[in-house]
């Protein structure tokens, strides 16, 4: 390993670099290790928590523990036991940005798009929920009077003798949607009526969304957009890969990989949540599951990581997969749910800082996985020890993910 000094940065790197050198690595501030890989192949930005993540791959094998990492000095061991070495893809037009992340702020200006039945929920749990961290609310729909109902509605709901802890919301223009912090993509070109009660309702949504979200995409690629671009809208995974796809690009001015994020996990964990409450035998989700995967016919539940159960996991999977047809039967659209435990809750615990499920990229392809904004707003996935069951399904789903145009 070599160590460096650059314009005020400690850097390490597998290779010989042109860089001052520097014989052992300091005592205490950031170490950031360089490495190179192709633009948009996978995260440009990440925080090294296990050596095994020393490298320029990165995939499904990114969330699994026990994979052998290379042998390395004992002080930078010692960096990554104690949280200090971040990685950085020196192949990165705006690699040397990247060495100084932009400051946390203390409250976000959050701009949603769409206020049909999942927007205008999620409006809610925002408004209700996010006066911690939310400083405003820009809401922006093309159809008449439906953000002025909103503005209307929910700037009359107020805490007894605190009405300013709420975030107030306020109608804006689509040219305004990329002059906040978080922009959020709820629109939808078609959402399936309740007589559809049968098939992938998720995916029958990609052809008219993907080009929707790829317009919105270009337009935060020419305002030089720099915060969140959050997809809600169905099919959640893959319209995150149109975004990016429309949005990046190799020249690095565009969307990097660590803005694009997709919520629509949250609300299969709490699925499960649910069935391991009502069925005995799903119990161990409640302390020990996780989820994984898209936000449909691909999701990945695993019943427990350290007491594993390939066939109950894959009972609650197909339950899980299917609950919103269930609530189709009853004629009623499942999005009261999803606009809350995928939208609203886990977008709050991304701005607090907290583990969460949402969607990342990771080798041509978001996935969602638990995971979480470190301090420097880099991505920090979950690191487990995975069963080889669980993972297979795991590869099984990110190649069928990858073979979606």
């Amino acid at each position: 390993m070599n160590y460096y000094r650059y314009e005020g940065h400690t850097l390490c790197a597998w290779e010989a670099l042109p860089y001052e050198r520097i014989g052992a690595l300091p005592g205490e501030g950031e170490i950031i290790f360089l490495f190179a890989r192709e633009m948009l192949a996978g995260r440009e930005s990440f925080p090294v928590t296990d050596a095994a993540l020393l490298t320029e791959k990165e995939g499904v094998e990114t969330l699994d523990a026990s994979a052998p990492g290379p042998a390395i000095p004992a002080e930078l061991e010692e960096a990554i036991r104690t949280g200090r070495v971040r990685a950085v893809n020196r192949l990165h037009p705006r690699w040397q940005e990247l060495l100084s992340p932009p400051s946390r702020r203390r409250k976000y200006r959050v701009n949603l798009l769409g206020l049909g039945d999942v927007g205008s929920t999620l409006l809610q749990g925002l408004r209700l929920l996010g006066g911690d961290i939310i400083a405003s609310i820009g809401i922006c729909d093309l159809r008449e009077n439906v953000p002025q109902r909103w503005e209307f509605e929910l700037n009359q709901i107020g805490l007894p003798w605190a009405y300013d802890d709420l975030p107030p919301v306020e109608i804006i223009s689509p040219e305004q949607l990329f002059d906040g912090d978080v922009f959020l993509f709820c629109a939808s070109r078609m959402v399936p009526d309740t007589s559809v009660t049968g098939g992938d309702v998720r995916m029958a949504q990609y052809g008219l969304n993907r080009e929707l979200a790829a317009s919105y995409a270009r337009m935060a690629r020419d305002r030089g957009y720099q915060g969140l671009f959050c997809v809600v809208s169905d099919p959640v995974d893959p319209l995150c890969r149109a975004v990016l796809r429309a949005g990046g690009g190799p020249d690095g001015t565009g969307l990097r990989p660590c803005q694009v994020r997709g919520f629509g996990l949250g609300v299969m964990h709490a699925r499960a949540l649910y069935f391991a409450r009502k069925d005995p035998r799903f119990a161990a989700y409640l302390t020990e599951g996780r989820a994984f995967g898209p936000h449909g016919e691909d999701l990945v539940l695993a019943n427990s990581i350290d007491r594993y159960d390939d066939a109950l996991s894959r009972e609650l999977t197909e339950r899980v997969a299917h609950a919103n047809l269930e609530m189709r039967k009853l004629g009623f659209k499942p999005y009261v749910a999803p606009a809350l435990s995928s939208g609203a809750l886990s977008l709050l615990a991304l701005l607090r800082r907290e583990g969460h499920y949402s969607s990342v990229y990771m080798d041509d392809i978001f996935m969602g996985c638990r995971n979480r904004l470190t301090p420097d707003g880099a991505i920090e996935t979950e690191h487990l020890t995975l069963p080889p069951a669980l993972e297979a399904r795991l590869a099984e789903t990110a190649a069928r993910l990858r073979a979606i145009d």
